[in-house]
């Protein structure tokens, strides 16, 4: 094969390998009424949750009709579940407090009990149905006084691991509240 028939087909070749790449790049543009498609990754999940309430809130104000206060409806236990999942999710990551290995650990199982609370608040069976997980995070949020710092969660490394274990237990010992 001579040289000239090589660089055509590596000259052609490149050139596909460019439409693919700029092909590509346009899809990953993708753009619906609310932002980005999901198809775009380095979109957080949040905006796209927090456009879908907004969504949702703006067809409840349709359907309530003109001039009237709309109101998302109660949550249904699948939002207690999926919550309940992310905190389980840490159930076995484990971490020594002053080592350095704590502040994504901590961190996250914070977060995961604050979304529990909020969804258990948030519930359509009412706040009195989850009453000790309610007063167990409420301790925790009075014990950590706002301070979500890593030094301030390491030195609150019991009261963030208990909560989240008798939680665990409660919730093991409640399937139907989020099943």
């Amino acid at each position: 094969m001579s040289v000239r028939i090589r660089a055509r087909r590596h000259a052609a070749a490149l050139a596909a390998a460019a439409a693919l790449v700029t092909s590509l790049a346009g899809c990953s543009e993708a753009a619906t009424p609310r932002g980005p498609g999901d198809d775009v990754p380095q979109v957080a999940r949040s905006t796209h949750e927090s456009a879908d309430r907004a969504g949702t809130a703006e067809a409840a104000a349709e359907t309530a009709g003109a001039g009237a206060d709309a109101q998302e409806a109660p949550a249904g236990p699948e939002k207690v579940r999926d919550a309940f999942a992310g905190l389980q999710a840490t159930l076995d990551d484990t971490c020594t407090p002053g080592a350095g290995d704590c502040a994504y650990l901590l961190g996250r199982v914070n977060e995961e009990l604050t979304g529990l609370d909020a969804s258990m608040k948030a519930d359509r069976q009412g706040t009195g149905h989850f009453k000790e997980p309610l007063a167990w995070t409420g301790a925790l949020r009075t014990t950590l006084a706002g301070d979500t710092s890593t030094a301030n969660l390491e030195k609150h490394y019991k009261d963030l691991i208990g909560t989240r274990d008798r939680i665990n237990t409660w919730m093991q010992d409640h399937p139907e509240d989020y099943r």
